[in-house]
């Protein structure tokens, strides 16, 4: 277990991107759209509404997200939420479509049982506010998980996973296969050079779509992740910290916007 032994050296780091109007929501969904209605109105005050769907920015994808019978934001435990954990970097191996598996994820850090693992695809750096912004590498080439990463977070009971792209799938393995069809033939011909196997053939429909959802969102595992992290993730890669993702405390919510920290003793 990871212990912080001096708290007067204890540094937090934030690990959330940015959210405006210009924050990409996940592709379909509903941007943040937001509007003043007042202005330093007669008691001195500004007042916003907002109109958003969950899923735009720094977001954790809740179990009723992908699962009717799922739990709701406010349900969730807080230590199912902050705990001892990993940040891995697998910038190094990443490229656009490319596929990680738990042995990258093993090669770089220990990952215990019970542990919260955030992922450093390096996609971060595509951000829509940073300077290298692509938005359609961010949301429709990052990389993402091999089959076999499934089985292996559960049997290593992760809490929660966060990465730093669009997705915790593989965009290919997500319905954006069916609206980019010219990314998806271009996906096809890298996997088969690169992996020597097609696109359907690595993740085949219907039977693994959207796999990093559907298979493990439900109990008994209820294994859930945040999309869109980013912020301070370059200053804390490969090392156990706690790790914290906190939602706000959404009665009957699917998702929720949150904050997500990295807190580590520093010299």
């Amino acid at each position: 277990e990871y212990m912080i032994k001096n708290w007067d050296k204890v540094k937090v780091y934030d690990l959330t991107q940015n959210t405006s109007i210009l924050t990409p929501p996940w592709p379909t969904y509903e941007p943040l759209q937001v509007k003043f209605f007042k202005r330093l109105s007669p008691n001195g005050a500004n007042g916003m509404y907002i109109t958003t769907s969950n899923h735009v920015g720094t977001h954790l994808d809740g179990p009723l997200h992908f699962d009717t019978a799922g739990r709701d934001i406010a349900s969730l435990e807080m230590d199912k939420l902050m705990g001892p954990g990993v940040v891995v970097d697998i910038s190094d191996i990443s490229e656009d479509w490319s596929i990680y598996t738990p042995q990258d994820i093993m090669d770089r850090v220990e990952v215990k049982p019970g542990d919260i693992l955030y992922i450093n695809t390096g996609y971060h750096r595509y951000g829509f506010d940073q300077p290298e912004a692509n938005e359609r590498r961010y949301m429709l080439r990052h990389p993402g998980p091999s089959m076999d990463f499934i089985p292996w977070i559960k049997e290593m009971k992760i809490k929660h996973i966060a990465v730093d792209c669009g997705s915790a799938d593989h965009p290919m393995n997500t319905k954006i296969r069916d609206w980019e069809p010219r990314e998806a033939e271009a996906c096809d011909a890298y996997m088969k050079k690169r992996y020597g196997k097609g696109l359907n053939e690595i993740y085949p429909w219907p039977d693994v779509y959207q796999a990093m959802h559907i298979m493990v969102f439900p109990k008994p595992w209820e294994i859930i992740h945040v999309e869109n992290i980013g912020g301070e993730i370059d200053k804390v890669l490969n090392k156990r910290l706690i790790l914290g993702t906190l939602p706000w405390k959404f009665k009957d919510g699917e998702s929720a916007f949150c904050r997500c920290i990295a807190i580590d003793e520093v010299e």
